[in-house]
């Protein structure tokens, strides 16, 4: 028989593949994701988005709008926008899009109208019935209209009508909020690295539930750190492990390939750290909004690129089945491999996969081997209060430990201990004010430091308490800008310190009832004299002096808290 040859030419079934990457988005929420990336590629700071219900001949239609001010798109742009694969950013690093796939997630649609102005020019283009054209196996087409610009701004809005069939269950405005801050660009994990680029960005939206827009600041929200740990037990006692939070952020390259970077950051948080900021998650009697979710479906490990959120790797943390939840991580690599839809970070080497799994394996156990860790374990030992030998050795090591790296000063044969909570402040007072009674400008009638108030007092002198105008004092381990007391009656505070990173001269500190005082610290006005720290308002004449030990003691009497050392017998 004759030997033939022939070639064949592989083709592409366009429409085909157009209804595949348009259906790939398996969570409508996906065209949010694809809007705002497109906003933030287009140098766009300002973005809103409108979800909306309206009447069209009778019946209920899902509208869609997004706008924003980047630089808008001429007809290359456009073009761009509704071809597939023709991405005018392929191998531009500062982009998110690459592919050219992410606004195929609005030709499931009845409509499409995008209004762009760039360089002058206002493009008007129309897509009409891309659903249908495309499961009638034909491309859709656009006519698009070109006309002088009115003005010089710049910018683009894309009207989407019968999205995803009109369903516009996901589209509530609690659910668009949730999204929006966890899985798209303006819910960005970067701001944790010090990257500024898009501080400034401003988002407006509504759901279909809402007439009135909120507006949202650029970033995911992450909560603040936690006080020292003996201070959350004092105030929440069984409840502290849930109130928990601590920070660990690493930056670097990967071991086998230094060329790539990657930025890691995990939040140890506890449960109620976590529904203080969330109010998706669901628990007992809490009423949560459609689509709730809880901690053991939400967190964990997520892997991320563009800072970003694309996949859950709690396997990489897990040892035991869910200390997991406890983790609020992502760990971020620009070279993650994507699939079409975004959904999955499979695509990407094995090699690079193992370097961040080596990375965050690593990460993981500095954590939960380290100090921060082991007081974690001892607030949870604290609550359970189990009275086994094995707590009590361990307690008692931890003590030690404490005791070891605790300060001390010795004042008249008084012994000190620096303190390390609120009551810790309050014997502090009670050993010098036993030695010298003049130390303070009160006088204390009655105590209790495991109440609200901790001690009534009224002024050094001789009138009966009966007659006397009484205040209390409250004692802190540190003054921060809430003050979870009224300023009303407060005579003064007396607190070890501080923190002037959080509380300068001059700032405000606001009490349980809203009301405002001035922090005002004047430096001593001659030798022997002491720094001043006054809470003052402008609407009383009364001044409340705050007592910071820490300076107080080393100004007034000299007291100066030191390690201890080997050879301390205090």
């Amino acid at each position: 028989m004759e030997t033939k040859e022939i070639i064949i030419e592989p083709k592409v079934d366009s429409a085909q593949e157009f209804i595949e990457i348009a259906l790939d988005f398996s969570n409508p929420l996906d065209l949010v994701r694809e809007a705002i990336s497109n906003a933030f590629d287009a140098k766009a700071n300002n973005i809103v988005l409108d979800f909306s219900v309206i009447q069209e001949y009778g019946e209920k239609i899902l509208k869609i709008e997004i706008e924003d001010n980047g630089t808008g798109m001429d007809e290359k742009g456009l073009a761009s926008f509704f071809d597939l694969g023709n991405s005018l950013r392929r191998g531009d690093d500062s982009c998110i899009g690459e592919k050219g796939h992410g606004t195929k997630v609005y030709f499931n649609s009845r409509r499409i109208e995008v209004v762009t102005i760039k360089d002058g020019k206002k493009y008007h283009a129309i897509m009409l019935e891309p659903s249908r054209e495309l499961f009638e196996r034909r491309i859709p087409k656009v006519t698009v209209k070109i006309e002088k610009a009115e003005s010089a701004d710049t910018g683009t809005s894309v009207s989407i009508w019968g999205y995803n069939n009109n369903r516009r269950d996901k589209f509530t405005h609690d659910q668009l909020k949730d999204y929006i801050l966890w899985f798209t660009k303006f819910g960005s994990i970067d701001r944790e690295f010090g990257i500024e680029e898009h501080a400034d960005a401003k988002l407006k939206f509504k759901g279909v539930d809402r007439k009135a827009y909120e507006e949202l600041e650029y970033g995911h929200v992450f909560p603040t750190e936690s006080k020292k740990v003996a201070d959350l037990f004092d105030k929440y006692l069984v409840e502290a492990p849930k109130w928990y939070c601590k920070k660990f952020v690493k930056t670097g390259s990967l071991k086998n390939m230094p060329e790539i970077e990657y930025q890691a950051i995990f939040v140890v948080e506890g449960t109620k750290v976590k529904y203080s900021y969330n109010p998706m998650i669901r628990r007992s009697g809490y009423n949560a909004p459609t689509g709730a979710y809880t901690i053991q479906e939400r967190y964990g490990l997520w892997l991320c690129k563009d800072f970003m959120p694309i996949q859950r790797k709690n396997e990489w943390i897990t040892t035991k089945g869910s200390e997991y939840t406890k983790f609020h991580a992502f760990i971020n690599c620009q070279d993650l491999r994507l699939t079409a839809n975004r959904g999955s970070i499979e695509n990407t080497p094995s090699e690079v996969l193992q370097d961040l799994m080596d990375i965050v394996q690593e990460m993981y156990m500095s954590i939960i081997q380290s100090a921060d860790w082991m007081d974690i374990e001892w607030l949870e030992s604290e609550v359970t209060a189990y009275n086994t030998a094995e707590k009590e050795k361990k307690d008692f090591a931890w003590r030690i430990d404490k005791v070891n790296r605790a300060k001390v000063a010795d004042f008249h044969n008084i012994h000190l201990i620096e303190p390390q909570r609120e009551s810790g402040v309050f014997t502090v007072f009670m050993q010098l004010s036993s030695y010298n009674n003049d130390l303070f400008p009160f006088t204390i009638i009655d105590y209790d430091t495991h109440s609200g108030i901790d001690v009534i007092v009224k002024a050094k002198d001789d009138i009966p308490i009966k007659s006397s105008k009484l205040y209390y004092v409250e004692f802190k381990n540190y003054l921060t800008k809430d003050f979870n007391h009224s300023f009303e009656n407060l005579h003064s505070i007396i607190c070890w310190d501080i923190n002037l990173n959080e509380l300068k001269n001059n700032d405000e500190v606001i009490d349980i009832a809203n009301q405002r005082r001035t922090l005002k610290i004047i430096p001593p006005e001659n030798e022997g004299d002491y720094t001043r720290y006054y809470l003052d308002s402008m609407r009383s004449g009364r001044k409340i002096e705050v007592f910071v030990l820490k300076y107080y003691l080393k100004e007034k009497l000299g007291i100066e808290f030191v390690p201890r050392t080997e050879a301390s017998t205090i």
